[in-house]
């Protein structure tokens, strides 16, 4: 897959994110997400900060957080979420959603997985479903399943097969985890809230890392 084609998934997705944060009313706004300490409002400023972000920028934010980039993101993402109106965050998300920029040293592809996995982190809370095309979904699983640094999915999911129930997609060998290819990606990025929706011999070795 080319550049230009996870760019036009990172349009839609980023479109379709706008589309959701639109709907939502204050108490759904403020509703708490699938990440420990993240309202609705805080991964909307940062996934308007993946979009924005340079060298510069980046590199302070790290600096202020002792270089800890899991304490950076969460500490700007609740600044950034709690002092902007929904109404200003989202008209900027909308002004940048089809910005070609992606936070120092990420490639579009993990922009892209940032962004499908974020955007359920806000939907699964919510109760708002949604069908990911299946182009994008295979493309973020693919993704997913190798990433390390950081993030920790590959070894999260050593010694586990993942069986995609609505897609041909396996990933692994092992005890099986199977379930819907969006369950999968959320398990593989340490949601554990999607776990219940796995079923396998596999799902207790995921529930225990």
């Amino acid at each position: 897959m080319t550049d230009t084609d996870t760019w036009a998934m990172i349009d839609a997705e980023r479109g379709e994110f706008c589309d959701l944060l639109d709907s939502l009313n204050d108490e759904q706004w403020n509703m708490q997400s699938l990440c420990d300490g993240w309202k609705v409002k805080h991964v909307a400023a940062h996934l308007l900060g993946g979009s924005t972000i340079g060298w510069g920028d980046g590199f302070m934010m790290l600096f202020k957080n002792g270089f800890n980039f899991n304490k950076a993101t969460l500490r700007t993402a609740q600044h950034d979420g709690d002092t902007r109106s929904q109404a200003e965050l989202v008209k900027a998300c909308r002004e940048h959603a089809n910005d070609r920029t992606t936070p120092p040293m990420v490639k579009p592809l993990v922009s892209l997985n940032d962004n499908v996995v974020h955007q359920q982190d806000c939907r699964r809370p919510l109760g708002v479903a949604r069908q990911i095309p299946e182009a994008r979904l295979r493309a973020v699983l693919d993704e997913a399943a190798k990433t390390q640094p950081v993030l920790g999915n590959k070894k999260r999911v050593a010694g586990v097969q993942l069986c995609a129930t609505d897609l041909d997609w396996t990933h692994g060998e092992g005890p099986d985890a199977r379930g819907t290819g969006e369950a999968l990606l959320m398990a593989m990025s340490g949601r554990k809230a999607a776990l219940d929706d796995l079923t396998g011999d596999g799902v207790a070795i995921l529930r225990a890392r």
